[in-house]
């Protein structure tokens, strides 16, 4: 006979999990708000709205009360940029990847074709090798890529925006890959095949039936390759270059120096955004369930 679990020792054992998880995120969240420009210590909440004074290390009053370091943030403008260029590097590349990922899921999904069976182990390659390796990998590709087009052009390249953004299409693919060719997995042909005995095309038959009923699918791939490409760091870290400054390289370069609440201000906005696009990937994978 099978004993019930103590439901009290469950409990605890969830919350123990739970603290352990997200307690060292409430902390960074809570000293966003530290009135210590030091970040040593927790001075205080600040609390008072009125002139910026400072005694010692410590603000006494700000012109945006407790929210004095997240508007410290709004007149950054090399904030702007790293999340400009984040932003566009995540769009631009889950679109890209998610336009390449749901062909090559199809592709390998309902064709036979020689080296199928390489193509899917292949998929895996990105997913389970360190980054690091992968970003050594791609720097060196594109660093002998651009010697040979400068000894053919006698032009000059170099890494940027551009890199990045091929460099996250391509470790992005095989997620969007896998979660849209799980979603074929139980897809009913006979759909398919209705639409083609009524006189649609393939293109047809594509757009108005294989498409919509495959898109929670992809829509859980869209998301998971975006939130995968806003919060990279070793990829970008290689293959950034001037101007192409992202928000993970610009923490970093700011927690070289000295942990400052300017700092845990811009990771709490962060969390905020990515735990948004996670609650976003959990939605459509709910409906596509």
């Amino acid at each position: 006979m099978t004993q019930k679990p103590n439901s009290l020792f469950v409990r605890i054992s969830a919350l123990l999990v739970y603290v352990f998880l997200y307690a060292p995120i409430i902390g960074l969240m809570l000293f966003s708000f530290n009135a210590s420009r030091t970040n040593i210590f927790f001075g205080g909440f600040i609390t008072q709205f009125g002139p910026l004074q400072m005694e010692g290390s410590t603000v006494v009053q700000s012109p945006c009360g407790p929210f004095h370091w997240f508007c410290e943030l709004n007149k950054n403008a090399e904030v702007k940029q790293a999340a400009e260029n984040t932003l566009t590097i995540a769009f631009v590349a889950s679109i890209s990847a998610t336009i390449i990922g749901t062909f090559a899921a199809i592709a390998l999904q309902r064709y036979n074709f020689r080296l199928k069976a390489f193509s899917q182990l292949a998929l895996y390659i990105p997913i389970v090798i360190p980054e690091i390796v992968m970003g050594i990998g791609i720097l060196v590709l594109f660093s002998q890529i651009f010697t040979i087009l400068s000894g053919l052009t006698g032009a000059r390249f170099s890494m940027g925006l551009p890199t990045v953004i091929v460099s996250h299409i391509a470790f992005c693919i095989p997620f969007v890959t896998l979660v849209v060719q799980a979603r074929l997995q139980g897809f009913d042909k006979s759909y398919e095949e209705a639409a083609m005995d009524l006189g649609a095309n393939e293109l047809t038959t594509f757009w108005r039936v294989t498409f919509p009923m495959i898109l929670p699918g992809v829509l859980s791939g869209a998301l998971l390759a975006f939130t995968l490409s806003l919060d990279d760091f070793v990829i970008t870290f290689f293959t950034t270059g001037p101007g192409s400054t992202t928000l993970p390289i610009y923490v970093y370069g700011l927690l070289r120096r000295i942990i400052t609440p300017q700092v845990n201000a811009l990771s709490t906005i962060w969390i905020l955004i990515v735990f948004t696009a996670v609650l976003l990937l959990q939605w459509t994978e709910n409906r596509k369930a």
